[in-house]
């Protein structure tokens, strides 16, 4: 088994540069690759950031990917429930944070969209960071 790098991951999604775009491509027909939970957590940044692409197409394109026989990640109930949460309007990121929080009865923020959106997702609760 291989693991493989956030570019690796954009180049196979994107083939916005064909020699790298083959060579991605040879790795994920010809090994068992492992995506680190770092690298899926980058490489949504990259393809909204850099490409401009909407949560519908990132988590799509990562369900194809995930989805493959050759390919695996630590925890796939998790990044399934964040590709969810991020098809539904939560932040990809904030949803990660979200499913790592699990064991905690709150996840503090200052940001109120993320206050918004991640009302009653999970039994860790999403709330207004305040003083104690």
């Amino acid at each position: 088994m291989i693991a493989i790098d956030t570019n690796v991951l954009v180049r196979l999604l994107t083939a916005d540069s064909p020699a790298q775009y083959k060579v991605s491509l040879d790795i994920f027909s010809s090994a068992d690759v492992y995506i680190p939970e770092s690298v899926i957590l980058e490489a949504e940044w990259v393809l909204r950031a850099a490409y401009g692409l909407k949560p519908d197409t990132v988590s799509g394109a990562f369900r194809q990917v995930l989805g493959l026989p050759n390919v695996f990640i630590d925890d796939p109930q998790r990044i399934d429930q964040v590709l969810s949460w991020h098809e539904q309007g939560l932040d990809f990121t904030d949803g990660f944070h979200l499913s790592v929080s699990f064991p905690c009865e709150a996840l503090m923020t200052f940001d109120a969209l993320f206050v918004k959106r991640g009302k009653n997702l999970s039994p860790c609760r999403v709330e207004k960071a305040k003083k104690p």
